[in-house]
């Protein structure tokens, strides 16, 4: 769609504004983009419905999923694997680092 020109978008302005302004129309645009939803009733029919609405949704989501293959899942595992082990020796040394300082302190 073509850009609107500036007297374009003045006279569309001045249509608003004589038509009722600026809040109805965002209301009715609001009402044709999401229309009321349906009252609740006693039984619970609509509470049913949002619920297996929910789960059809899940599974329609999870099948747009791009799941990982076993070579990336193995990548995955090995990287997290070293980084607790860096992670492991750098608390074990900084530990070591320590401990003379705080037990002196301390006096034990």
């Amino acid at each position: 769609m073509a850009r609107q020109t500036r007297s374009q978008r003045r006279a569309r302005r001045e249509a608003q504004q004589q038509s009722g302004g600026i809040a109805q129309r965002a209301r009715q645009r609001q009402q044709q983009i999401r229309p009321q939803a349906a009252a609740k009733s006693q039984t619970g029919v609509q509470r049913r419905e949002r619920r297996g609405s929910f789960f059809a949704e899940s599974l329609a989501e999870l099948k747009k999923v791009e799941w990982p293959g076993q070579s990336q899942v193995i990548q995955a595992t090995i990287v997290v694997l070293i980084a607790c082990i860096v992670v492991g020796i750098y608390l074990y040394l900084n530990d070591q680092l320590w401990k003379p300082v705080v037990q002196r302190i301390i006096g034990q």
